[in-house]
């Protein structure tokens, strides 16, 4: 399963598709979780709706940085990463919470959402490389299945957790079971990697989410009662470290005329088409 390699990879706007991109991804969308609590659960407590309408604005000001830098930005593009994390957290709160659709008819609703999204993509014409997406339009596009894949994560491991009892443990051990079993199909099947990606991609929202649940929870549902400010530091401490690992590397790779490439830089590449 190739990928780009070329000397200038980097440059493109996304990342490479690396087992660094999964360890800052996952990081990045349990803080989404942890971040969307502090607000709209505890200790600040302003709701849903209310912490929805702030994360909007939020994801608004990130991507429109994204959308006007040119070229791969660690610090920017993580940022929107975390940003949809905590939009899409709040999102599906309130679909399932306050509207009342539950976590079974919120999962449902938004997996729909993603197959249509996925399905306006590929009838655009528009090519679904994950690492390089260099129009206008595809960027565009991408944005808009990575937010609703982040709220669908929420969503998914709330149903897991809840609808099916599994809880929050159990949970997690599914889905690390379910991404060894993606990874065996990238490399032992000719399963399209870009459909193994976005399945892959979602799945790392709900992984994080009840990861991040079993740590902050109290001990009565299920988690350790660390508690949401605490989680919250150690979680955004991780995300910093990565991106700034992340930011010299390229940085390295950019003062070495021609040597190297982004690929070698982050390791070997894994998930992507």
């Amino acid at each position: 399963m190739n990928m780009t390699k070329s000397p200038n990879a980097y440059l493109n706007k996304l990342p490479m598709v690396t087992a660094l991109f999964w360890v800052i991804k996952i990081v990045a969308t349990t803080l989404g979780e942890s971040v969307s609590n502090y607000f709209a659960i505890t200790p600040l407590k302003l709701g849903y709706a209310v912490s929805a309408g702030i994360f909007v604005v939020l994801f608004a000001v990130t991507l429109i940085v994204q959308m006007r830098v040119d070229r791969f930005r660690p610090a920017v593009f993580w940022s929107v990463i975390l940003a949809t994390s905590i939009l899409g957290t709040s999102v599906s709160d309130f679909m399932n919470r306050t509207v009342g659709l539950g976590y079974t008819g919120g999962f449902a609703v938004l997996t729909t959402c993603l197959i249509v999204a996925l399905a306006v993509w590929r009838l655009t014409g528009q090519e679904m490389n994950v690492e390089r997406i260099d129009t206008f339009q595809g960027e565009v596009l991408y944005w808009i299945a990575t937010l609703i894949s982040n709220t669908l994560g929420t969503s998914s491991g709330d149903f897991m957790s809840h609808s099916l009892g599994l809880g929050f443990r159990g949970s997690s051990l599914v889905l690390i079971v379910a991404m060894l079993l993606i990874l065996a199909a990238h490399y032992r099947t000719t399963i399209s990697t870009t459909v193994l990606f976005w399945i892959a991609y979602v799945l790392t929202r709900p992984l994080g989410a009840v990861a991040e649940n079993a740590v902050e929870k109290p001990g009565v549902e299920g988690g350790l009662g660390v508690g949401t400010t605490v989680t919250s530091a150690v979680l955004l401490a991780m995300l910093v470290a990565g991106v700034v690992y992340q930011t010299y590397t390229l940085r390295g790779i950019d003062a070495d005329a021609g040597g190297g490439s982004a690929a070698d830089a982050e390791g070997q590449p894994a998930f992507a088409s």
